[in-house]
């Protein structure tokens, strides 16, 4: 009886775990296929010669953000819509804040417990950096700053 106890806990442990496999696949699956065809159509367009960091952004409208070095070695940001109503947007990233000069400005008011994502997007005013952290409390916030001079444009805190 002892040994169909171990083997029901173990075949359980097993089953569980394949499915949570399974579903964190699958859920991601739509990001990698949208991510995949627009790093494919950046480089194919010939807006980009080597790609470097490719992710979906999530604002009004979506977009897949592709950064990387185009054939003059200058390092670009290429906005890919999803819906293909219009044409991808370029910025060079020598023209606005980094990365980092964007997380420093986000979090200077040191209420910060843990950067969950930066993600470089396109929202009506323009390019934004869109920082998303926990702060001391455990609340889920969101710092939007613009690209190209660092002020803040919209901020959701405590969710």
């Amino acid at each position: 009886m002892k040994n169909w106890i171990k083997f029901f806990s173990i075949f359980l442990l097993i089953l569980s775990l394949s499915l949570i496999v399974i579903v964190g696949w699958k859920s991601y699956s739509p990001f990698y296929s949208a991510e995949k065809t627009a790093k494919e159509a950046v480089l194919q367009n010939h807006q980009l010669k080597t790609v470097t960091d490719t992710y979906v952004y999530h604002g009004k409208d979506s977009y897949v953000t592709v950064i990387g070095t185009d054939s003059n070695g200058k390092n670009k940001a290429v906005f890919v819509p999803q819906d293909h109503k219009e044409k991808p947007t370029e910025v060079l990233m020598k023209d606005g804040i980094s990365k980092k000069e964007a997380l420093s400005e986000a979090t200077k008011n040191g209420d910060v417990k843990k950067v969950l994502h930066t993600k470089l997007g396109l929202e009506k005013p323009g390019v934004v950096w869109e920082i998303t952290y926990l702060n001391k409390q455990d609340k889920l916030n969101y710092v939007y700053i613009m690209f190209d001079n660092g002020r803040w444009w919209k901020r959701i805190s405590n969710l």
